[in-house]
């Protein structure tokens, strides 16, 4: 009887291994489910790869980039923001910052981006607006002036339900806004932090911020940009990596996954390709790029 248990064990045994063996080669040759997405070589101007380019998305913390870029232009970097109750009563992710808090405006950009703080990001808007809705005009606004003709904004920082319903950009739009920030250097250098440290002029209390972008720490040629997350978007990512004198873009929306590894087998799918063809690159296979498709083998935040 006991040699019978065995053997029944080791049958079942078997079959797992078998069936895990099977499945793994197949799962790991499915392409990635990504709603939308684009890769752009920034030096050569040309795309790489791209899927539904102009379908509406809500974007995330995404919004946050177009925030940054209206607190950095605005010639008040060095002005100390009170921050407000208004500030504070937002949903996670936040910095924690108290009513009262006295926080530099640079500060509140890089809580704003590096740690992606919701509460940054009101306080931003309330500080160089006076209130949040006459932020978000001014959003909409510098958005269409940089391009974006698609987005509609509704808030600094991304929320996508409730009030805020509405939020929504494309992939194209998020293209076009990040290769505009990405000329001010600022900008470059807050995006590629690990951590922030932010003081308080107020109490002397010190706020210590890290970044949601594991892209960073996890591939070598990653150089920022912003993640986003709620649940109504899913996993959002605008990322930038150099290589071997490449410059390489991306923006993924609603990713399925883990975006952090679609993200790098996208580069090196990319840096990959001869530089001349970048603007229509066909796999060995035959899988055409530059049209809707991806080569086989690959809380609000």
């Amino acid at each position: 009887m006991k040699r019978f248990g065995l053997s029944l064990a080791a049958l079942f045994f078997a079959a797992l291994v078998s069936q895990l063996s099977f499945s793994s080669p197949a799962e790991a040759s499915r392409p990635p489910v990504i709603d939308s997405y684009i890769v752009k070589d920034l030096g050569y101007s040309r795309v790489f790869m791209q899927k539904d380019t102009s379908r509406l998305i809500r974007p995330a913390s995404l919004t946050k980039i177009l925030t940054a870029v209206i607190a950095l232009e605005s010639g008040k970097l060095d002005q100390v923001v009170v921050i407000s109750p208004e500030a504070t009563g937002v949903e996670p992710t936040k910095a924690g910052f108290r009513p009262g808090d006295r926080i530099l405006l640079l500060d509140l950009v890089k809580a704003s981006m590096v740690n992606s703080s919701n509460d940054a990001a009101f306080a931003i808007a309330i500080h160089l607006s006076g209130s949040v809705e006459k932020f978000v005009r001014a959003m909409n606004y510098r958005a269409r002036a940089i391009g974006m003709k698609s987005s509609t904004f509704t808030n600094p920082a991304g929320f996508d339900t409730g009030r805020y319903t509405g939020n929504y950009s494309t992939a194209e739009d998020l293209l076009a806004l990040t290769e505009y920030a990405i000329h001010n250097p600022l900008f470059n250098e807050i995006t590629m932090l690990e951590s922030i440290v932010v003081r308080d002029k107020r109490s002397g209390r010190y706020y210590l911020l890290r970044t949601h972008n594991k892209l960073l720490a996890r591939y070598p040629y990653a150089v920022g940009i912003k993640t986003g997350f709620t649940r109504s978007a899913g996993k959002c990512l605008i990322a930038r990596a150099r290589k071997e004198n490449r410059d390489m873009l991306l923006v993924m929306l609603n990713a399925k996954g883990d975006r952090w590894t679609m993200a790098e087998e996208m580069f090196e799918k990319a840096f990959a390709a001869p530089a001349s063809s970048l603007s229509r690159y066909a796999d060995a296979d035959g899988t055409v790029q530059g049209g809707s498709e991806w080569m086989h083998g690959g809380r609000i935040e």
